[in-house]
């Protein structure tokens, strides 16, 4: 019989720290792309361009920005002060 080896897996807390903090480093990303998102909309032809639905559009998109931003923000925080003891390293250089 063999030793036991360690397990494939990391601990459930690590996981999702790790994906929040994902999630954090691709909101700004996600907000980039949505914020473009309208000049890939086909103009009307003959018509002059909706610039309120495209203003309601953006405002929506920013408003949403903030309020992921703040999710993200209190679960990160809760996520972190909730540990006991230091890190093993991760993330630190």
């Amino acid at each position: 019989m063999s030793a036991p080896q360690e397990p494939l897996f990391v601990a459930r807390e690590t996981f999702r720290r790790r994906r929040l903090m994902d999630a954090a480093r691709l909101l700004p990303v996600l907000g980039l792309f949505l914020v473009l998102l309208p000049m890939m909309w086909p103009a009307p032809e003959g018509e002059a361009p909706r610039a309120a639905r495209e203003g309601v559009y953006l405002f929506l998109v920013w408003f949403g920005l903030i309020i992921a931003a703040a999710v993200l923000a209190r679960r990160l925080s809760a996520v972190l002060n909730g540990e006991s003891g230091t890190a093993s390293g991760e993330g630190e250089m």
